[in-house]
């Protein structure tokens, strides 16, 4: 469960003055390889050939929302994991640079290490305040053999122990409660003696944030956090999100397979195809004049959708509600 919560900052003491200077998440020039151990040795060695994901580049600043799109098994999910080095076994990243909140992330953790050879302690220390995520099944990131409230107690116990704070740590039924009435739960008391598996998908990934705002932190990384869900506990999502992100100043990643999520929720979107960004840049631009030959694919289909031609970069091609983006009139 603490899987879900990563930093870049040491939980006894506060945010480095100088992050807020940095990009909430900044990646250049990511790879991903299948690390492969030769018989007789042993080293893990990539194999030849294109990687699984790369190269990728990524910004996200903060109060500012980044959607990710693009097909099924792009590698989306896999650049996410390897934003807070919790790639799985087998996959190694081989290039590209990571920080989350002006901290460089290392490389995959072997065996329980970080890839600098730092102890498991190191690698807590980078999953405590810096950044969360929210995965698209949350029932799968609960034990169901624990109330919600012990969830908030391991987290806030793992992440703010004893001796940092002014040697306090902060209470958490009171932080806990505070967190589940801000994502929209009005008998948060309630909630916290629940199990998870008495909740449904929506009221478990609103938990999930929940989770992510009691540490403060300020970057989320959502991977699908919708697609699960019913059309109303999406827009809830959605909407929690949004609000977040305004009064929090939150930077988010937000990965989806719905443009009209994108549309709706985005300053920038990256596109995604074979493992690799394909085309980013301002939604609106994206939106109207998409230049990658799939880019236009993905956006014609969509439009096909409701009926409608897709831009041709000349503004004046009819667009539905769904399509257009609401960043327009963000700050």
């Amino acid at each position: 469960m603490n899987d879900m919560i990563a930093s870049q900052t040491d939980s006894t003491h506060g945010p480095d003055p100088a992050s807020a200077l940095e990009p909430a998440l900044f990646v250049h020039g990511l790879e991903l390889r299948r690390a492969v151990r030769p018989a007789g040795t042993g080293e893990t060695t990539p194999p030849p050939g294109p990687p699984l994901v790369g190269p990728v580049d990524l910004r996200v600043e903060r109060g500012q929302v980044v959607c990710l799109v693009g097909p099924s098994g792009c590698g989306k999910s896999l650049t996410c994991m390897s934003l807070l080095g919790m790639l799985p076994e087998g996959v190694t990243r081989t290039a590209g640079s990571i920080r989350v909140n002006g901290q460089a992330v290392e490389g995959q953790a072997p065996e329980g290490h970080a890839a600098d050879g730092a102890p498991p302690e190191r690698l807590r220390l980078l999953r405590g305040r810096g950044a969360a995520y929210v995965l698209q099944n949350p029932a799968s990131c609960f034990d169901p053999v624990f109330t919600i409230g012990a969830h908030f107690q391991e987290t806030l116990a793992a992440h703010l122990p004893a001796g940092g704070h002014n040697g306090t740590r902060p209470d958490w039924r009171a932080a806990a409660l505070a967190a589940l009435r801000e994502v929209g739960f009005d008998d948060a008391l309630a909630i916290l003696r629940h199990y998870p598996f008495q909740m449904s998908g929506g009221m478990l990934q609103r938990v999930m944030i929940a989770l992510a705002l009691v540490l403060d932190v300020p970057l989320l990384i959502a991977d699908e956090p919708t697609t699960d869900l019913d059309l109303p506990s999406q827009a809830r999502v959605l909407d929690l999100l949004e609000q977040v992100r305004r009064t929090r100043n939150m930077a988010i990643l937000l990965v989806t397979h719905d443009l009209s999520v994108a549309a709706r929720m985005a300053h920038r979107m990256a596109v995604m195809r074979h493992g690799r960004v394909v085309e980013q840049g301002d939604v609106r631009e994206l939106f109207n004049a998409p230049r990658h030959p799939y880019t236009r694919a993905l956006l014609a289909a969509h439009h096909r959708l409701y009926g409608l031609c897709p831009p041709h970069g000349d503004g004046t091609s009819p667009r539905h509600p769904a399509t257009t983006p609401a960043a327009a009139g963000r700050p």
